[in-house]
């Protein structure tokens, strides 16, 4: 399960991260500067940490990740139904990750950001949806159905 997890982490956590900095450089932003607002979730003061808080930022980001493919991961493998549809529950539970990291998470850490924009909406449901939970399902279908 440890492996499933790990590549899960791996894979989703590349993919969304990428996104992200391919849209901060389409928006005329630095990459780093979002790596530092990442890490400024739980630790507010690394958005002035320089490349420190851009590498914290990116802990933070697969550590979030982790979280997200294990939840899937281990209920996946509690309900075998969910590798037997691995597209479907990956939808379902980038909905999910949308909305527990944009409807709770986000607004309490950051009240400013609330109500998101209609573009940060379509592409946190992009991101969330294709590049989160597909992935993280995928692979758990395939690396649980092989056991």
């Amino acid at each position: 399960m440890g492996r499933t997890i790990a590549w899960a982490t791996l894979a989703a956590g590349t993919f969304d991260i990428l996104f992200a900095a391919i849209l901060s450089l389409v928006r005329d932003r630095e990459p780093a500067d979002m790596l530092r607002f990442v890490a400024s979730g739980p630790f507010a003061a690394a958005t002035g940490w320089g490349a420190a808080g851009a590498w914290l930022g990116l802990a933070v980001h697969f550590a979030l990740m982790g979280a997200m493919a294990a939840v899937f991961v281990i209920a996946a493998q509690r309900r075998p139904a969910m590798t037997e549809q691995p597209i479907q529950w990956g939808v379902i539970y980038g909905l999910l990750t949308y909305v527990v990291m944009n409807l709770i998470v986000v607004p309490l850490r950051f009240p400013v950001a609330w109500p998101p924009k209609p573009m940060g909406i379509a592409t946190q449901l992009f991101a969330h949806i294709v590049l989160v939970g597909i992935p993280i399902a995928l692979i758990a279908a395939r690396c649980l159905r092989t056991r």
